[in-house]
């Protein structure tokens, strides 16, 4: 159903922002629904529906519309920029009635033809949800809500439409058109200006979801009851013993079935088999109302039992939510050629898409028996982290930093490989999104695929991207996977005309004439001088300060080294010096007078063959003694006495 349909109203993204100032709902259970107060509307980009009314095409929307006012309410309207108040197409509501505009366009035989398609119907004011799909094959044009075909009670004609090169505006929600209205059917809402005389006019009232245009193709009843259907409703399976006495009856979409029959007790037993089945890999949280409505017909006229209803509710908790991890090579660098080859850079080489989901696993009997009782803070759920396979339904790669340049950059896939898989491609200068219902296995194959290429690499270093992945209408959304691409220089040898070699990087070439070699000239040294990259810079500085630092460690270590060694000789030298802070040498002046005469008799022979060279060596005891033999024995025994009382002090003394 979603093959070549274009979505105008999408959940609001990079790639998709016009519906980003429309007030939403909380959450994202199905196609995300949005609000339209009588105040606000949005432009559809140019060029995203190329709608050709010669072909047939679908339009379908989910709606839900209270009772209107007597003002045109305008679902969607493509329209005149400028100048005129043509509605080209148009889907409106209006008094509880569903309206489809067609206008043709100008042709050469200018007869009336089929242009407003009128269904009077109660779901559009009825403040409930309904789906609406209208197949336009003109001049044929087929409408279901809720998969129940309907035939338009009226059709109005006109002619067609006169020729004009204006350019035309899609807009949701309202209708864009001039202030001065030469339109009749032009009704005044609240304004919203944007230049010149043109304003959105018949503003919607309402909520819309799920609004899709499918150009070229019509949609099969199967394909329209699988879009309304929810995947969820009344199911009943009969037991054999009553699958004869009662009729059971499901509308489209099996929210209600109706039991007929006349034997209560095949009324009870096939009310006790009725289920509620939803069949949602991911089922929405909330309460399911039910209402049992019975109706007694009697054979006769005496008057029937009046059965009240019986009314209940479903509740479906909320089911545990998976957790989308994307996973992989996140930095690597490749040559500047290869992001100027043909195939260009591949970004997600090594890509895993997991899902899993933590579930709390409550311990059994016996362990909480051995363990405590069920009071006991102590005991804990164990939590269980499980795998589990689903489908995606899109992958966004978009560009961190400056856009892309078209000039020169691009991102790219094999068309081929999607179209097998049954995906869908949009690109832009933010990236590209991979949209379509399919498995986790597929999406990892396909974004395997996805090349970055840039043609001028001179100036890129790096390049970051990055990928979110997301399943059921961005429900549930992966991380944000970056990746960043570095870019590495290399200077490319430059082609001489004589086959000679090219000088090394970073080398100042030496200039030469020109030589004139069999007719050939050699390429002029200034062209072939190569410029270093910044990052060859860098790393050149990097390796000279290492080694700098590795010379000066090296003379450090030398020098402390040096210095340890003169330490320990001086300490050896210290060790061979005389210690002589405890010597004393005491003099002995007792000597008698017989040694001292001898002593001196020795040393005056010596002073006689040394010639008087150890004059200043007598002491003063000797001095004495020599003037004792002048003076005669009496002065001998007086110095002898008096020697006696002297005493030498030796503290003075240093040798």
């Amino acid at each position: 159903a979603s093959t070549g349909t274009v979505e105008l109203l999408p959940a609001p993204s990079s790639s998709a922002n016009w519906t980003v100032g429309l007030p939403t709902d909380n959450g994202h259970d199905s196609d995300q629904v949005f609000e339209f107060n009588g105040t606000q509307a949005i432009k559809v980009p140019d060029g995203l529906v190329n709608t050709n009314l010669k072909e047939p095409f679908t339009i379908s929307v989910w709606m839900r519309h209270g009772p209107g006012s007597h003002e045109k309410e305008t679902v969607l309207c493509n329209s005149d920029k400028t100048d005129m108040n043509r509605h080209h197409y148009s889907l409106y509501v209006h008094n509880c009635r569903l309206i489809l505009l067609l206008r043709q366009d100008p042709s050469e035989a200018e007869n009336y033809k089929p242009a407003e398609f009128h269904w009077k119907l109660d779901q559009v004011c009825d403040k409930e949800w309904h789906h609406y799909v209208l197949n336009v094959e003109f001049p044929t044009v087929s409408l279901f809500v809720d998969g129940t075909a309907f035939e338009p009670f009226m059709v109005t004609e006109d002619y067609p439409l006169h020729p004009s090169k204006i350019e035309t505006q899609l807009t949701v929600g309202a209708c864009w058109q001039e202030n001065s209205g030469h339109d009749n059917d032009t009704e005044t809402g609240p304004e919203t200006t944007s230049g010149g005389n043109a304003r959105m006019a018949q503003f919607f009232r309402g909520n819309l979801a799920g609004l899709i245009i499918r150009s070229g193709k019509l949609e099969n009843k199967k394909v329209i009851d699988c879009l309304y259907t929810c995947k969820e409703g009344l199911d009943v399976q009969l037991p054999e013993e009553v699958a004869s006495a009662v009729k059971v009856d499901f509308n489209p979409n099996q929210s209600s079935l109706t039991v007929e029959g006349d034997d209560i007790g095949a009324f009870d037993k096939v009310m006790q088999h009725i289920s509620y089945l939803n069949s949602r890999q991911f089922p929405t949280p909330g309460i399911r109302h039910l209402r049992i409505s019975t109706t007694v017909k009697c054979l006769n006229e005496d008057a029937c039992v009046a059965v009240p209803d019986a009314e209940g509710y479903v509740m479906v908790l909320q089911p545990e939510e998976p957790k989308i991890s994307l996973s992989g090579i996140d930095h690597f660098a490749r040559s500047a050629a290869e992001f100027e080859s043909q195939e260009g850079v591949t970004l997600f080489p090594e890509l895993r898409i997991v899902s899993t989901i933590t579930r709390e696993m409550e311990a059994d009997a016996e362990s909480e028996a051995a363990e405590g009782t069920d009071d006991d803070p102590t005991v804990q759920e164990t939590v269980v982290s499980e795998e589990i396979m689903h489908n995606l339904d899109s992958c966004e790669v978009s560009v961190v930093g400056d856009e892309l340049d078209s000039e020169h950059e691009s991102l790219e896939v094999d068309v081929s490989q999607l179209q097998q898989r049954a995906l869908e491609m949009s690109s832009s200068n933010l990236g590209l999104v991979i949209t379509g219902v399919n498995t986790m296995a597929n999406y990892e194959q396909v974004l395997h695929l996805i090349r970055y290429k840039n043609w001028h690499t001179e100036a890129l270093f790096d390049r970051k991207f990055k990928l979110v992945c997301s399943e059921l209408n961005g429900r549930y959304i992966s991380n944000d996977f970056k990746v960043e691409v570095n870019v590495i220089h290399t200077a490319s040898p430059v082609e001489h005309a004589n086959n000679a070699m090219v000088q090394p990087n970073f080398i100042n070439p030496v200039h030469h004439g020109s030589v004139d070699l069999s007719g050939h000239n050699l390429v002029n040294a200034h062209q072939a001088t190569v410029v270093p990259s910044a990052a060859t810079i860098v790393i050149v500085v990097c390796v000279s300060f290492l080694v700098f630092m590795i010379i000066l460690g090296v003379f450090r270590i030398r020098a402390a080294h040096q210095r340890s060694m003169r330490d320990q000789e001086s300490g050896k030298e210290n060790e061979m010096d005389w210690d002589d802070s405890a010597l004393t040498i005491t003099v002995n002046p007792m000597e008698t007078y017989e040694d001292q005469h001898s002593s001196e008799e020795e040393e005056e022979e010596e002073e006689e063959s040394e010639d008087g060279e150890e004059e200043d060596d007598i002491t003063s005891a000797e001095s004495e003694s020599s003037e004792d033999e002048e003076g005669g024995e009496p002065e001998d025994q007086q110095g002898t006495s008096r020697q006696q009382q002297l005493e030498w002090d030796d503290s003075t003394l240093t040798y």
